[in-house]
């Protein structure tokens, strides 16, 4: 049996000390009201998991025309402040700690989520083959429009405000989400951007937004308290690249040399079997990075304890095994068994499958 303690060991990330390295993943639960504002239930959900080393946030809009999924939160918006603060508030008061995750979709969205029905933006009007969650359920993705470069300079004040909008909540950092073939991604990936202006063609050139988003957000943010999330595989989202290790190897150079708080990595996405081929691919990319590493994809206690153990990770972040085990830190220490998670309520719902998973003390109270 592996040795589990480590996980359980304080740990300094940037400026932020956590009591244990189970980290809380983002997890879309589609349970927002439609102008974004978080439901009163979502401050339930997160002070349940505030034994997490640190919460992450489900993935939230800097923008209206970043939304991509029905019911999912915003940060654009005064009334948004006002109910994330009462979550951060709920968060703190447990003694836990919470990152807000900005998020805009590109391309993954749909024209009736958007305002007045307008196309998706994306680097390049490149239809997604995927689908979207709306309010008739799962439909093909609108082919998005190739952003301007005036929609540019408005986008990254987008990412301003929305990390101006979190430190107002009462966050304690933000993540900066350019995983999942979402946009940051789409810009860096060259099957989605075929641009041939000064934000296309070279590698140099599709960093350029993910630099201009982590400049302004850090003139919010102090460096050591914004993170950002990487999806080197290109598992999700008809996303893609010709030379995929090329390219991360200079993002991750460009991570390191930021000296942010920590490098979110998805490495292995639900569903999909990442190869020992990959496998190699992520540990070539994770000696370009000098810093905090937080491992996501695949791991349990014992995984989880060995990769931080052997110096590939400083936490590992948990998505699903949260969903259903509010006190999942616990439930490692113990090695007790977890609750079985109820995939039909992960996305949208009410309630059940929300916040009625039982914490450990309560069944053996029953």
């Amino acid at each position: 049996m592996t040795d589990t303690s480590i996980l359980f060991s304080p740990v300094r990330m940037g400026s932020l000390d956590l009591p244990n390295r189970v980290l809380m993943a983002p997890l879309t639960r589609n349970r927002a009201h439609p102008d974004g504002t978080p439901k009163d239930m979502a401050q339930t959900y997160y002070a349940q998991r505030a034994s997490a080393g640190m919460i992450l946030t489900e993935a939230t809009q800097v923008t209206p025309m970043g939304k991509g999924y029905k019911d999912t939160p915003g940060i654009h918006d005064a009334s948004h402040v006002a109910a994330w603060k009462k979550i951060t508030d709920a968060v703190h008061a447990q003694g836990g700690r919470i990152y807000m995750q900005l998020w805009h979709v590109g391309r993954i969205s749909h024209n009736s989520l958007l305002p007045e029905g307008q196309t998706p933006q994306a680097p390049s009007a490149v239809a997604a083959n995927t689908k979207t969650f709306t309010e008739n359920g799962f439909e093909d993705c609108s082919e998005p429009h190739a952003v301007t470069k005036d929609e540019i300079d408005a986008l990254i004040e987008d990412y301003r405000r929305g990390a101006q909008n979190a430190k107002d909540a009462g966050f304690d950092g933000v993540e900066i989400h350019s995983a999942n073939g979402y946009l940051i991604d789409q810009f860096l990936q060259d099957k989605t951007n075929q641009r041939d202006d000064e934000y296309g063609g070279s590698v140099e050139n599709r960093m350029r937004f993910l630099r201009q988003v982590i400049d302004t957000v850090c003139g919010v943010w102090d460096r050591d308290r914004v993170g950002i999330r990487l999806s080197p595989l290109g598992q999700a989202n008809d996303i893609g690249d010709s030379d995929p290790e090329g390219l991360f190897s200079e993002v991750y150079k460009v991570v390191s040399d930021e000296k942010l708080a920590y490098l979110h990595v998805i490495e292995e996405f639900y569903g999909v079997n990442t190869s020992d081929e990959q496998r190699d691919i992520l540990r070539r990319l994770r000696s370009r990075y000098d810093g905090f590493y937080i491992a996501n994809g695949g791991y349990g206690a014992d995984s989880a304890a060995r990769a931080i153990e052997d110096g590939h990770a400083h936490a590992v972040a948990f998505g699903r095994d949260f969903i259903a085990n509010p006190d999942l830190p616990e439930r490692f220490r113990q090695g007790a068994e977890l609750n079985a998670q109820d995939q039909s309520t992960f996305y949208g719902g009410d309630e059940h499958g929300y916040t009625d998973y039982p914490f450990l003390d309560k069944i053996r109270a029953i």
